[in-house]
């Protein structure tokens, strides 16, 4: 029987068809090779003759030239008398013309004014104009790095403005010993006023119209920062400068600097405590116009009641304050502020029973418009504070009293013309250097179990 795995005839043409297949292959392959091997070879010649006719035009341009001409050594020649040598001719390029920065000898002191965390401050005359103005000396506490950033970025963004509510940078003067770095001084605006002193004087706060006169120059000047993309980053009343004309200017650009859009990523530590955005207190890295516009806030309520809004003991009472007074930050009103840094930490209660801001009913003299303006400034959430242009289209300067003159406002005695400043109680802006940690522990406790009776309730919080 045969097996059915047997050849049979069908199996025998397949097999020879798969010969002749195999054979064609080889053949092209073979064919192939044989093309590239010529084209190789075509190559090769073809560089050969060109190495060749580079050889042959090197020789026939050796050929040409005349024979190389014996050294002779050269006859003795009678001594000649040697010429002086000529002075070498120097090139001269055309370059800047630098002015070079006048000496602070030639400003006559009068008294000093204050002394703040950037640099020291003092009344003088320029015996050259007889102008008074304001001199103020970098602090060098690390003379031998060389100048600190503060003093570099006050100088650049100082030199870079040019608002009728921002000091006026005149010029750089130095010490009579250049050899020091630390004799560098800043010849600014001479203003009477700063509002933190005058304020502290003061028997009655400002009307409304003076209150609306001094926060439109704030906002402008501001909004001219913003524009040229400069965060002030440490705007409060010691740093907001008064004339007698009743002109207010932002000075001390000290914390100053450029940002961009998106922000990048820049310290915490800035801002002086009573004036700082629960963002920064948070901890958060990355932040924009809105810190200014929540120090314009509290410098808003400072003018209404001639106090500091929010006067926190340190970074964990300065928060507790905020909630307090703007109510209580939730997922709905500040989407993602659990994921600050220091909001890790937050022990919120679910259900507060006083959650909501209390603006108004801390300011019941102001407008629903003063309100409205002042509660936007101070949002919790830094994404619905209103920018500086906004501000300044608000209808609270448009309702009566409308903003008092400049022309007509009050003067005052001026402290900075005979006396030095004196501070009662008011925190420096945070000097650079170490970022101070808030720990979990340093939050347990704050507003547990308080109670308020006359704001109907209250309400409980624990940080950890």
């Amino acid at each position: 029987m045969k097996s059915r795995w047997a050849d049979d005839e069908e199996d025998a043409a397949l097999e020879a068809q798969r010969k002749r297949e195999k054979e064609e292959k080889k053949r092209l392959k073979a064919e192939k090779q044989r093309k590239a091997d010529e084209a190789a070879a075509r190559e090769r010649e073809a560089a050969q003759a060109a190495a060749a006719a580079e050889t042959q035009s090197q020789d026939a341009e050796l050929s040409s030239r005349p024979a190389k001409r014996r050294k002779l050594s050269p006859e003795p020649r009678e001594p000649v008398a040697e010429e002086e040598p000529r002075p070498a001719k120097l090139l001269r390029f055309p370059a800047p013309e630098w002015k070079k920065c006048r000496s602070v000898e030639d400003f006559e002191k009068l008294n000093d004014i204050e002394e703040g965390a950037y640099g020291w401050v003092s009344r003088a005359k320029d015996s050259i104009t007889g102008k008074v103005v304001a001199l103020k000396r970098l602090k060098m506490d690390n003379a031998q790095d060389g100048i600190p950033v503060t003093g570099l970025r006050e100088i650049q963004t100082l030199m870079d403005c040019a608002h009728p509510n921002i000091v006026t940078l005149r010029e750089v003067v130095v010490g009579e010993d250049t050899s020091k770095i630390e004799n560098i001084f800043l010849v600014l605006d001479f203003l009477e006023h700063d509002l933190k002193t005058l304020l502290e004087d003061m028997n009655e706060p400002f009307l409304n119209s003076e209150v609306k006169t001094l926060l439109l120059q704030l906002t402008s000047g501001v909004s001219y920062l913003h524009d040229n993309w400069i965060l002030h980053r440490d705007l409060k009343t010691s740093n907001l400068l008064l004339n007698n004309r009743g002109v207010l200017k932002i000075a001390d650009f000290g914390m100053a600097r450029y940002f961009g859009d998106p922000p990048p990523k820049m310290t915490q530590l800035v801002v002086t405590l009573w004036y700082r955005a629960p963002e920064l207190l948070l901890g958060a890295e990355r932040y924009g116009t809105a810190i200014d516009m929540w120090s314009v806030g509290c410098i808003f309520g400072e003018l209404l009641t001639k106090e500091p809004l929010l006067q926190g003991k340190n970074e964990v009472d300065e928060l507790s304050k905020i909630f307090e007074l703007c109510g209580i930050p939730t997922e709905e009103s500040w989407p993602g502020f659990k994921r600050l840094p220091n909001a890790r930490s937050l022990r919120l209660p679910k259900n507060p029973v006083t959650q909501g801001s209390v603006l108004r009913a801390k300011f019941p003299f102001l407008t629903s418009a003063g309100s409205s303006l002042l509660v936007s400034l101070l949002e919790l959430n830094p994404a619905r504070r209103p920018t500086a242009k906004e501000v300044l289209e608000h209808p609270f300067f448009k309702e009566d009293p409308k903003p008092k003159s400049t022309e007509m406002f009050p003067t005052f005695p001026s402290k900075a013309g005979q006396e030095k400043r004196r501070r009662r109680g008011t925190p420096n802006a945070p000097v650079r250097g170490n970022v101070p940690e808030i720990k979990a522990t340093d939050f347990s406790g704050i507003f547990a179990g308080r109670e308020d009776e006359e704001k109907g309730g209250g309400f409980s919080l624990k940080l950890i």
